[in-house]
């Protein structure tokens, strides 16, 4: 089993002609993934070639997401595309109705965020991101840039609103393997919350731990916290980045934007640890924590 993906998923790039898309469907395509079309209006009724194997395999391009589910089946789109044009494929995705529209885009407006997220709601579509790695399933599908030869398959159930700290801990905890990795993206305005990958999680029988990933700024890791208490019962080790972050100082993410104490690594340690989830000061420590319990 798997959360959100899995060897069924048909996966199609919006934007799979530029460099960004190209580089990353050659790695999606090498990691196994069903990448089954692309789309660019301008190139309708081409095709790219990308290695496979010891051979090639011709990806074909659609002129929109609404032809290529068409024709393909496709039941998930990775978005490949500047910022500038983000909201327009976002929206497009939306209106075909694709299941699960994973945006790794950075930079996207907060209020295009907040827009398509809001339609995407009212449509029963999940996003994943803005300004995420994407989610993997090792050795089922992988879609987006996460690398997909840093772990296997197994145990563990990884939510992170941090791309390399969502890296290093598949790393760490490579020998016990994940059942699916989720990069949620750290901005202000996202789609899938830490609550929507947790409760995945619990509901997938085949994930018996989770690991949570969180950093300083708003609340998200304070509400994990609360619906940790009260609806997971499965072990849970938590990792919350920005200790050492200056006072007043802007940090990396949109998202990581500190009021008095609200918001800070310690502030979210302690809400955690309330909720009975062990919380590493380092990510080291964090996966330290998780191979006690695995073990």
């Amino acid at each position: 089993m798997a959360i959100f993906i899995n060897e069924d998923s048909k996966v199609i790039v919006q934007g799979m002609t530029g460099s960004e898309g190209q580089k990353h469907t050659t790695r999606m395509l090498a990691s196994g993934t069903a990448v089954v079309g692309g789309v660019n209006p301008r190139k309708a009724g081409t095709s790219v070639t990308f290695p496979q194997g010891e051979g090639t395999v011709d990806v074909p391009v659609f002129g929109s997401v609404a032809d290529a589910m068409a024709t393909t089946g496709a039941n998930v789109s990775v978005i490949f595309v500047p910022p500038a044009f983000t909201r327009a494929a976002v929206v497009e995705a939306i209106e075909a109705g694709m299941p699960l529209v994973v945006i790794i885009t950075e930079g996207v407006p907060v209020k295009d965020s907040a827009e398509f997220y809001t339609l995407a709601e009212r449509k029963g579509v999940r996003l994943v991101g803005p300004n995420c790695p994407g989610i993997i399933s090792p050795g089922k599908s992988n879609v987006g840039i996460i690398p997909a030869d840093i772990t296997g398959p197994g145990k563990v159930g990884l939510v992170s609103k941090s791309g390399t700290l969502t890296y290093q801990m598949m790393y760490e905890l490579k020998d016990f393997g994940f059942s699916t990795a989720v990069g949620i993206g750290g901005d202000p305005v996202i789609g899938t919350t830490h609550i929507d990958a947790l409760a995945a999680f619990e509901a997938d029988p085949d994930t018996e731990a989770i690991v949570m990933i969180g950093e300083i700024g708003g609340d998200a890791e304070e509400r994990a916290a609360a619906y940790i208490k009260e609806h997971v019962t499965k072990p849970v080790v938590g990792y919350v980045a920005g200790f050492t972050a200056p006072e007043g100082k802007t940090m990396g993410h949109a998202g990581a934007i500190v009021s008095g104490s609200s918001g800070t690594a310690q502030a979210k340690k302690e809400a955690l640890e309330a909720a009975g989830v062990k919380v590493g000061k380092t990510p080291s420590e964090t996966a330290a924590l998780m191979r006690e319990i695995l073990s």
